[in-house]
């Protein structure tokens, strides 16, 4: 009888990857009725759930699971050879509950309406409006690092300790939501992952856990870019699956934070990006606009890019490589090449906006 519900399980697997290829095809359904609908009682119950705690419940779920697994692997080990059958059922069906689980916890997220046409913007944008942007987005980043640091080319310091940073991004995301309702953030659920050494020699900032709704960020990253990974990660929280879009969603909610520090590290994070797409157009044209921006805002990008080098090594590219075969799996058919998409979000959302 156990073994005929692992069986059933286990073929449940394939119903699911049949179901999920089906439900690409309607964008519309997944954004009414899950986004916008389970998902939002969901993720704010497991907010409820494990928001309070100090500590990420799902950075030690992690660890009690993988203790599991190694354990059940040298119990198990014999049977590899002698009841082969039964072991690969075994593995199966827990990939098939554990699918399952992060499907509707979650993943499902991936399979929404883009995020240009629910804010009814268009998705392509042409070189002359990425330069027009730039130089706006510039002007705006000299204004504020002006205000903050000593002169044009010193870097600024956050005067934040980064527990100081989540705290200050629920207001970030409440001044927001006066334009967005459904981007009100509560109850708050971010924290330090412990697994902070780990994900940065990965070469990641943070993730979101899709079994707890927890926003895990590396606590070793420095703290001028605490603001927008927080609400990077915070953005996946409420729904956003698609890095472009949880990172034009963060940019703007660092950007609408009342904090100059916070407004610094949102225009000075999508300024990044549009610097490097003007890179990828024409080279010549970047140096000349690049020499416009202060220097110590460049010393802010430095410092950051100083940081993820002293932690390179050689399996970082495999972890990098394994993300973006699991984007590609998951809607974003660019996989990590859609980061740069957020460009477009910011181009067309600020046509005719002020900054």
């Amino acid at each position: 009888m156990l073994k005929n519900k692992k069986l059933i399980i286990a073929l449940f697997l394939i119903v699911q990857i049949i179901a999920i290829q089906i439900l690409k095809r309607f964008p519309e359904f997944v954004e009414q009725f899950y986004s916008n609908g389970v998902y939002v009682f969901t993720s704010k119950l497991m907010r409820y759930a494990f928001g309070w705690l100090p500590f990420s419940v799902g950075d030690v779920f992690y660890t009690l699971a993988g203790i599991y697994i190694i354990r059940w692997i040298i119990i198990n080990r014999k049977r590899i050879y002698k009841d082969t059958k039964n072991w690969l059922l075994d593995i199966l069906a827990t990939l098939s509950l554990a699918y399952f689980a992060f499907h509707v916890l979650w993943a499902f997220n991936y399979y929404r309406l883009p995020l240009y046409k629910s804010l009814d913007l268009e998705a392509e944008y042409t070189t002359e409006q990425l330069v027009n942007f730039t130089k706006r987005l510039i002007e705006k980043s000299n204004e504020i690092h002006n205000q903050l640091a000593v002169n044009d080319s010193a870097k600024v310091d956050m005067p934040f300790t980064k527990s100081e940073v989540f705290d200050m991004v629920k207001d970030s995301y409440k001044t927001l939501s006066e334009t967005y309702p459904h981007l009100d953030y509560n109850p708050v659920s971010i924290k330090k992952s412990i697994y902070s050494l780990p994900l940065t020699y990965m070469g990641f900032s943070g993730y979101l856990n899709p079994f707890t709704n927890e926003a895990q960020v590396d606590g070793l990253i420095p703290t001028y870019k605490f603001p927008t990974t927080s609400c990077h990660e915070v953005a996946h929280q409420l729904g956003y699956a698609a890095e472009n879009e949880a990172n034009f969603i963060g940019c703007l909610a660092a950007i609408h934070n009342k904090d100059l520090h916070f407004k610094y590290s949102g225009y000075t994070f999508g300024l990044r990006y549009c610097l490097v797409e003007i890179f990828k157009r024409d080279k010549d044209l970047y140096y000349e606009i690049l020499a416009t921006v202060n220097k110590g805002i460049l010393m802010n990008y430095q410092e950051v890019q100083d940081f993820w080098k002293s932690y390179e090594n050689p399996i970082e590219p495999l972890f990098e490589k394994t993300f973006d075969n699991f984007l590609k799996a998951n809607n974003q058919s660019d996989g990590m090449k859609s980061y740069s998409y957020v460009v477009a979000l910011l181009v067309n959302y600020f046509e005719n906006q002020s900054l």
